[in-house]
């Protein structure tokens, strides 16, 4: 039998749930707007002032001749769109944008993250001490200074007593750094850069279902089929965040400066170099400021484009 609550009682309950509802509401209201704002303004006052204004000056630069020596740095003039136009009449221009892609595509999508997916998923089962010794390896290469990876990597290479020449038995050593300078610092930034990636794709992995893969292993699926029908799906948002955080870090970089200067003959000059070249090296500010707004461009295309992959993904 259902007992019957006196009204004595329902007040009691209603008054003694009142004040935390009023404790609630007043908790609730320290967060209001004028304080919101107040937390928020000091963010954007220091986003502006080391991120928005450095970009509007440099592009404001972009317009001008101005230079760091002569007439032009304490008088620049407005010339416009000519800086960018002159960009697309020099062939030195185009040739680093051409070897900037290829850095990209090999080193940063194809090697890094083919690479850290590898390690991601053939290490996934391992535990205990074998496991945290071989991320704190991976990472160890991703955390030393660039400038410190490029001497040991310039040591490593070195035409006449580096390790590497030395390892390879008969005639076969050279000058890698002259011989094969674009692909030596494809794989100084694999090398490099490959952890960021391991990490991204083992914390994707464990997003999986067990269950998903005990499946498709008691159906008999190969570790291609698993992969393909199975693993790639359910990672393709975490892949497609990956190539967009590894695409833009690669096209920025200037480390391979640190290796190479951007010879022999400009053959490793990437645009982070050029900009370097024209900008401090001849003096022509402007024009440095004039391809920086160009790289800016283009990394927001290549945003744009993860940006519609991953909307159209999500929408089937």
């Amino acid at each position: 039998m259902a007992q019957k609550t006196s009204p004595a009682a329902e007040t009691d309950v209603t008054s003694a749930a009142a004040p935390r509802t009023r404790d609630t509401a007043a908790e609730v209201a320290v967060l209001n707007k004028p304080t919101a704002v107040g937390f928020v303004v000091p963010a954007m006052g220091l986003i502006g002032v080391f991120m928005l204004f450095p970009a509007l000056w440099a592009l404001y630069l972009g317009l001008t001749n101005f230079r760091l020596t002569g007439s032009a740095a304490l008088n620049p003039e407005f010339v416009g769109l000519d800086n960018f136009s002159a960009t697309f009449d020099d062939p030195l221009f185009s040739n680093s944008v051409r070897i900037t892609l290829i850095f990209v595509a090999f080193s940063g999508v194809v090697g890094q993250m083919g690479l850290g997916f590898t390690l991601a998923w053939l290490f996934r089962r391992w535990r205990g001490g074998v496991r945290r010794a071989i991320e704190v390896l991976v990472i160890i290469s991703w955390i030393i200074p660039a400038s410190v990876v490029a001497f040991l990597w310039r040591a490593f290479l070195d035409g006449d007593e580096g390790t590497l020449n030395s390892l390879i038995p008969g005639d076969a050593a050279t000058e890698w750094l002259l011989r094969q300078p674009l692909l030596a610092i494809i794989v100084f930034n694999i090398w490099r850069g490959t952890a960021f990636s391991m990490l991204l794709f083992d914390a994707a992995l464990n997003t999986i279902p067990p269950s998903h893969l005990e499946t498709a292993k008691i159906s008999g699926a190969s570790t291609w089929q698993t992969l393909r029908d199975v693993v790639f799906p359910s990672v393709r948002g975490h892949t497609l965040t990956t190539a967009l955080l590894v695409s833009m870090w690669t096209f920025n970089l200037f480390t391979p400066f640190l290796l190479t200067g951007g010879g022999p003959n400009f053959q490793t000059e990437v645009m982070a170099i050029y900009v370097y070249r024209v900008a401090f090296q001849h003096g022509e500010f402007g024009f440095g400021a004039a391809v920086s707004a160009i790289m800016l461009l283009i990394n927001l295309l290549i945003a744009l484009v993860y940006f519609r992959v991953l909307r159209e993904r999500r929408k089937t």
